[in-house]
This record gives C-alpha cells, structure tokens and sequence, in this order.
C-alpha cells in the first residue's frame, strides 16, 4: 500500500469518527479507502456508459 497524506474539512473529520463510533468502519484510513474505491468504480462506469474505453486505447 502505498502512503500518502491528505488534508479534509473538519466536517468529513467529524462524520468519519460518527462512523467509527457507530462500528460502520473501523478507522479514519478504511473509510477514505472505501470512499475513494467507490468514486473510481462510479467513474469508471460512468465512462463505460460513455463509451470512452471504445474511443480510447489503454495502456
């Protein structure tokens, strides 16, 4: 895994340790995982819809 570091508003800070306090997450670092797994397999259907993987040859 490869480690980075972030800076978010205080109000995601906040509702992430709403979420860790509620055991739907079990820490700060697998709620971003989550977050950021979800908006990329969105996108990539999005553009699949879009018909871009048919217009563009990945490498």
């Amino acid at each position: 895994m490869q480690n980075i570091t972030i800076n978010i508003p205080e109000i995601y800070d906040e509702n992430i340790q709403k979420l860790i306090k509620m055991k739907i997450t079990a820490s700060r670092s697998e709620a971003i995982r989550i977050a950021i797994r979800e908006f990329l397999h969105t996108e990539y259907d999005n553009l699949k819809l879009l018909g871009y993987f048919d217009r563009v040859e990945l490498k």
